[in-house]
Parts: C-alpha cells; sequence; structure tokens
C-alpha cells in the first residue's frame, strides 16, 4: 500500500467531519476496500474507519414493526440478532465468507460496496427494504443503478436498513467454493400483498428482481409455479464459473429452492 492519514471517529457526527477533507474515504469492516488498496484500486488520502461508532451498530425493532439493522453491524451480529425475528436474514448473513469475514465485515460496508456477487443486496431488494442515510431514506428499488454502483453522494453514509418483514422468506445461493460469494444468490419474500424475487451473482448489472417470477409466485407460492422458468441469458455473468445460460438456469433452480425452504 501507499501512506494514507487513518482516522477513527468514535461518533457519526465525527465521521462526517472527517470525510469532507479531500480525498476521504469511509472505512467498514474493510473486507474489500482493504485488498482494493493493497492492489491500488482506490487511493484515499485519509481513511475514515466507521468501526467504532456505537450508534450505527445492532439491531432492533422499529416503531413500524421493521427490522431496524445498524450500517456498522457485522454479518456475525446481523446472523445473531435476527435469528428469531428475521430468520432468512439471520440464514444469509451466516452464510458470508468465513468466520474472519463474518466478524469484521459490515451489512452497510457490503452495500455502499455492491459487488455483483455479494448476498445483502439480495436480501435488500427482495424484502423491499429502506435504506437510512446520514441525510435521507432510499428504497432498495432505487438504490442498486449497477455493478459496484448505487445512489448513494460522496459522504453519504448508511447508518441503518429497515427491513419489513415478511410472511414468508428464505435466500437460496450456490456458492462459490473458494470465496463463498453467489454464483446465484436468489432471496423470496412473501407479503400480504404479492412476492418479490431479488437475485444476486447472476447479471453483469448487479442484483436485479426476476419480475416473472413474481408474478408466477403470487399467484401460487409453490416450487411448481417457478418450474421450467429461467430469466433470458442476455447479460448474465460468463466466466470460468458458468456461460450465461448456466446462469439464467441457476436462477429458476435457486428460486424453486428458496420457496421450498421458505414454505
Amino acid at each position: 500500500m501507499y501512506e494514507f492519514e487513518f482516522r477513527k471517529p468514535a461518533t457519526l457526527a465525527e465521521a462526517l467531519t472527517a470525510l469532507e477533507a479531500e480525498d476521504a474515504m469511509p472505512l467498514g469492516g474493510g473486507q474489500t476496500l482493504i485488498p482494493a488498496l493493497k492492489q491500488r484500486l482506490a487511493a484515499p488520502a485519509v481513511l475514515v474507519s466507521l468501526n467504532g461508532i456505537a450508534e450505527i451498530k445492532g439491531v432492533c425493532r422499529a416503531d413500524d414493526g421493521s427490522v431496524a439493522v445498524g450500517g456498522g453491524t457485522t454479518h456475525a451480529a446481523v446472523a445473531k440478532e435476527t435469528a428469531e425475528i428475521f430468520p432468512a436474514l439471520a440464514e444469509l448473513a451466516g452464510g458470508i465468507g468465513d468466520p474472519a469475514v463474518r466478524n469484521r465485515g459490515t451489512i452497510g460496508g457490503s452495500l455502499a460496496n455492491n459487488d455483483p456477487a455479494a448476498c445483502y443486496p439480495a436480501a435488500v431488494l427482495g424484502a423491499g427494504a429502506t435504506l437510512v442515510t446520514n441525510i435521507r431514506r432510499i428504497a432498495a428499488d432505487d438504490f442498486f443503478e449497477g455493478m459496484f454502483t448505487t445512489a448513494l453522494e460522496p459522504g453519504e453514509i448508511i447508518t441503518e436498513v429497515r427491513f419489513p418483514v415478511p410472511e414468508k422468506a428464505a435466500y437460496a445461493k450456490f456458492r462459490q467454493p473458494a470465496s463463498r460469494f453467489a454464483l446465484v444468490g436468489v432471496f423470496v419474500a412473501k407479503f400480504k400483498g404479492g412476492v418479490r424475487v431479488a437475485v444476486t451473482g447472476a447479471s453483469e448489472e448487479g442484483v436485479f428482481r426476476w419480475s416473472e417470477a413474481e408474478k408466477a409466485l403470487s399467484k401460487s407460492f409453490a416450487e411448481e409455479a417457478v418450474k421450467g422458468l429461467a430469466p433470458s441469458a442476455d447479460g448474465m455473468i460468463a466466466d470460468l464459473h458458468g456461460t450465461p445460460g448456466y446462469r439464467a438456469h441457476l436462477v429458476g433452480v435457486m428460486t424453486a429452492r428458496a420457496v421450498a425452504a421458505a414454505r
């Protein structure tokens, strides 16, 4: 790496002030940013750690009945603290990476990075969550703007994620065995008004909602409703792990598995 200034504020206000410095960059758990620094893919003059800010950590029930998860909450804490109130989210968080990653990585950092194979974007989009920042609230449908791109502005920090609790939900992930990222991951959430299906790991554009499956499952929430369905292979990721057609097929398979688990 190279020389940079490191700051570790104790409050959100201090962090926002520190981020006003020229070429300042926030640091969550560092599971993505630190490797990027080592490879010189990122070059901040000031690195502002968010790990010491207690006010953006933890899980609780909000007044509206949603599950509120602080942006600085680690994957391990999400898995533990949502186990009873949102089991599908807990299972997803508990399957991210390995113990080292789960005890350092944060939900806010993962969402701000928006890796196309990350797990949390599927839960956020699938549940129709709201992302709360230091300046506004952003609906999940408006947050993700493409691979590694979000609606966040410079100096904007995810302080909380609010998840509506579905009647039924589950996440099914086909793991890349080395990284444990999702070759394809599908989060299915059944609400009174319908079903949402969000897919990660498959598309070059990042996480997306699969509307065809949502319509089918809203009529009949059963594995048979999506039997034989698959999204178009156009725009799917092609790499050494699989062709676009393979990933499109996996989307259908993992959606059915998620529905079976939710039921």
